[in-house]
């Protein structure tokens, strides 16, 4: 992260932290240590919809990232990326810089910090909160230590089951735990269906977008020129996991997003979670006409595919951003007039998401919605 989104970052933090009164329902603060961006986001709005059904004050996790150059995790807060504000529309939130600067000493001080995970994890009669990478590198981040460890099974995570939100009021009272800390996330992987819509209330930094529109307006001679947007999520890691799909036709990461979540829509298929190049031939040219679009954008995690696409696509331009900056190009990808993504993969759900909430057009490699057969 550069020294001008630090600096925005530390503003944002001073600003947001003014006054800030302590929530009598109480907070919910966790680790998003499963996977990677997309899985976090994905189980994000989970979390989101968990405070708000219970009643408590979300605090915006910092993110988990794994650059290649550090043996451990690095945690990236919230509003390098994101907006606060407009989550608040839906819920109450608050920075978890500005929770552990302002508020963690008064209502969760340490000596006194439980930690609430499902079960006992591994041997130990309690939720080893902190052992292995990214927990204890999370944790360490804001010089937490759990004292106490606390189970909540049988309860979900869902508010929509009206008898575990009332239990996790009644259990769990705010008076006696204003802070409900979890090992992990308090959301499923993939998003459940209620959830999806939630998205809406996600917005990029400024720091983000600008970098998005900076490059576009690079890219692009007329801003009335039109471009698509794909995602090639073709990397060895993803092609090994895409093996799967040889023996199971069922729902895998993030397909339901389009086969649904009862399959409604068809099957598992290797065309559609890892497509060839004839595939990707095939779709982008009848796109590229139906949109009538000069210009497309190649987002991906491994081979661009840019010379072939060129070669193949003549009077196209092709791009893709100079640095490497997933962000950026997720929010490239949803300003697209027209975009193209993976249905397996949870980087390509964030776009889906985001670009729905907008009315924009999106489409899936591989994918043929299966015929319903009227009765």
């Amino acid at each position: 992260m550069n020294s001008l989104a630090i600096l925005f970052s530390i503003i944002l933090s001073v600003v947001y932290s003014e006054e800030i009164q302590s929530d009598p329902n109480g907070y919910i603060i966790f680790c998003p240590c499963m996977g990677r961006f997309g899985n976090q986001m994905d189980q994000f709005l989970g979390a989101l919809a968990f405070a708000k059904g219970i009643g408590r004050t979300l605090v915006l996790p910092h993110l988990v990232e794994y650059p290649d150059r550090f043996s451990s995790s690095v945690q990236i807060p919230f509003q390098s990326y994101f907006k606060a504000e407009p989550l608040a529309e839906y819920t109450k939130v608050i920075l978890m810089d500005d929770f552990m600067k302002n508020l963690a000493p008064k209502i969760w001080p340490k000596g006194n910090r439980t930690v609430f995970c499902y079960m006992s994890r591994g041997n130990a009669n309690d939720c080893a909160a902190k052992d292995g990478n990214p927990f204890g590198p999370y944790w360490d981040k804001f010089g937490v230590d759990f004292d106490k460890s606390e189970f909540y099974a049988p309860l979900s995570f869902d508010p929509n089951f009206e008898k575990h939100r009332l239990e996790w009021k009644k259990r769990f009272p705010a008076e006696k735990y204003p802070v409900l800390a979890f090992t992990g996330a308090p959301g499923a992987f993939p998003v459940i269906e209620t959830n999806v819509p939630l998205q809406k209330y996600i917005k990029w930094s400024d720091m983000i977008d600008f970098k998005a529109d900076k490059f576009i307006n690079q890219f692009k001679n007329d801003p009335k020129e039109k471009f698509i947007a794909i995602h090639l999520r073709n990397g060895i890691d993803f092609k090994r996991a895409c093996e799967h799909v040889k023996t199971s036709k069922a729902n895998f990461f993030a397909s339901p997003q389009c086969l649904g979540y009862s399959q409604e829509n068809g099957e598992m298929t290797e065309e559609l979670c890892y497509p060839s190049e004839k595939t990707i031939f095939k779709q982008l040219g009848k796109a590229l006409k139906k949109y009538d679009a000069q210009y497309v954008y190649i987002a991906t995690d491994a081979e661009d595919m840019l010379v072939k696409l060129s070669k193949k696509f003549k009077n196209v331009k092709f791009t893709k951003y100079t640095e490497n900056n997933p962000h950026v190009d997720l929010c490239i990808l949803g300003k697209a007039d027209h975009a193209i993504v993976n249905c397996v993969s949870s980087f390509s759900a964030f776009v889906k998401r985001q670009r729905d909430s907008e009315n924009k057009t999106t489409e899936f490699w591989g994918f043929k919605a299966k015929k319903r057969t009227e009765l």
